[in-house]
């Protein structure tokens, strides 16, 4: 393909950048609890891996079934803000919950919270980048929200590294203070984010979707929610990589070291791997990502040390910059405009119940049969995908 003038190229919109910032502290305030939640349940709370599995498998099939809900009703009434605000604020609030838990159903519980926050807020949020932003640039401006938004998810775990060495792990304290990037995320909805422009002319009355509208996703919508349902199978929370990085030497203080060396590189190569996705055949960059999945699960299940955990925590990154920004991409681009925020509702249903299966079945292998069991199990699912991906983007070569 000829590469485009980027000097030709619009620029990324001030919608996009504000929602980036938003993700970004966010997710600062959410990874300061994540990078240490799994071993708060289980050094401290005393629940096994199967329950961590189960925590976090519920909290984000719950995220996942909400945001078919709010993706609905953001197409229904033809509004975008609103629900990203209220999705942004019930994570906030959420934060307090984990900081006064006493035993592992008070973590669920603040768990499922924040993730009904987050399930009311991401498919609006993912639909009002497609409104914002010219088609030749789509995927750059999911590249650069990922990118802003995971390098929040490793500033999180530095900061918890920080004051867990500042507090003498004192876990609780950490919660706490997580509270604030959190309020600085909705203060940046507020003042920054402009709703989608209304495109009813002056005087005509707005038809509001209905549910029988859905029946307009067609065959390539659904290609990409199959290859995203096989695809989340194989990959399991990261929760797992906290275990695994603590069971072959990595001190408790430094636990949050594994989401940092992950989102590191997540951030850097999301917004590169968000412009190639607009410019070659997204099988290329899905088989990529798989295949560095693989190694990483092979990595984890083989090397039984640290340099060999963080190696395979790096190739995790690298699969997440890949791929996510890339299915984005597709749903946003195989969606008619006025079912958007539905069709991401409907992607992110079929993968987030695929995670909690997935999650569980990691607990019930890491529990029952070790550690090694449940990364060859991913890799096994990374297998499946790759011949999927195959059998549908790669035989078609789309360019978008």
């Amino acid at each position: 393909m000829p590469k485009p003038d980027r000097s030709s190229l619009p620029p990324i919109p001030r919608t996009v950048w504000a929602l980036g910032l938003v993700s970004l502290f966010m997710d600062v305030s959410s990874e300061m609890i994540h990078a240490l939640l799994p071993l708060f349940l289980t050094a401290s709370l005393g629940a096994s891996a199967i329950v961590v599995g189960l925590i976090e498998g519920i909290g984000e099939a719950t995220a996942a079934i909400v945001k078919v809900f709010s993706g609905y009703v953001s197409d229904r009434f033809g509004r975008r803000k609103p629900l990203i605000l209220l999705g942004y604020g019930l994570g906030t609030l959420s934060k307090p919950l984990f900081a006064l838990a006493g035993a592992p159903g008070m973590v669920l519980a603040a768990r499922f919270s924040d993730r009904i926050g987050k399930g009311i807020r991401g498919a609006p949020r993912d639909a009002l980048i497609a409104d914002v932003t010219p088609e030749a640039i789509r995927g750059r401006a999911y590249g650069l929200r990922q990118s802003l938004d995971t390098a929040g998810a490793f500033i999180g775990p530095l900061l918890a590294i920080g004051l867990m060495l500042l507090l003498a792990n004192d876990m609780r304290a950490v919660f706490w203070l997580a509270l604030v990037p959190g309020l600085i995320a909705v203060a940046c909805v507020l003042f920054g984010v402009e709703d989608r422009a209304d495109e009813t002319p002056p005087g005509a009355k707005r038809v509001p979707i209905r549910f029988g509208d859905l029946r307009q996703l067609g065959p390539p919508f659904w290609t990409i929610v199959a290859i995203g349902t096989v695809f989340t199978l194989a990959r399991f929370s990261e929760a797992f990589l906290v275990l695994r990085a603590h069971d072959t030497g990595l001190p408790l203080a430094l636990a949050p070291l594994v989401l940092v060396v992950m989102n590191v590189v997540y951030s850097l190569g999301a917004y590169p791997a968000g412009a190639l996705s607009d410019r070659m055949p997204p099988a290329r960059l899905l088989i990529l990502a798989l295949v560095a999945l693989i190694g990483a699960d092979l990595c984890l299940a083989f090397l039984h040390n640290l340099a060999g955990a963080f190696l395979g925590i790096a190739l995790w990154g690298v699969h997440l910059a890949l791929s996510q920004g890339l299915l984005s991409k597709l749903i946003a681009d195989r969606a008619p405009a006025a079912l958007r925020a539905s069709a991401f509702g409907i992607f992110n249903l079929f993968t987030g119940l695929m995670l909690l299966a997935a999650s569980v079945l990691a607990g019930l292998l890491w529990a029952s049969i070790g550690p090694s069991a449940t990364f060859l199990t991913g890799a096994a699912f990374c297998v499946l995908s790759l011949l999927l991906v195959a059998a549908t983007l790669l035989r078609k070569q789309p360019t978008s």
